[in-house]
């Protein structure tokens, strides 16, 4: 059974910084692509970022330069390290992960097998 257990949210000021991780097991880590993605209140999932098995990276527009997504395989982890976060950051945060998914839909919550519980991320003074 996969688990996928999210952890490091909490609340920051602005230009903060706050680092997210996912554990996971019941899979073969190496082998998944691994995403972020967030839910504001009253507000549909919006894909943050992706790590395909490969290593290769994808991101939202409006995190680039600010997010970076990192796994390490041997501790079947995977990262969000989230710099100069803005208050409309704020959002529940959720791991996502999927053995078969394809790049044009990378950013496509529904294409993903695999979901964690979530973690509050809030930005605010």
């Amino acid at each position: 059974q996969v688990q996928l257990v999210e952890s490091g949210g909490g609340l920051v000021q602005p230009g903060g910084s706050l680092r997210l991780s996912c554990a996971a097991s019941g899979l073969t880590f190496s082998r998944y692509s691994m995403a972020w993605f967030r839910q504001g209140p009253g507000k549909e999932p919006e894909f943050v970022a992706a790590v395909r098995y490969s290593g290769h990276t994808y991101y939202l527009d409006s995190v680039k330069g600010r997010f970076t997504i990192s796994r390490d395989n041997a501790k079947a982890t995977v990262y969000l390290q989230m710099n100069s976060l803005k208050p409309e950051d704020t959002a529940v945060y959720y791991c996502a992960a999927d053995q078969s998914i394809i790049l044009s839909s990378i950013r496509t919550a529904g294409a993903y097998d695999h979901w964690g519980q979530g973690t509050q991320v809030t930005v605010s003074s």
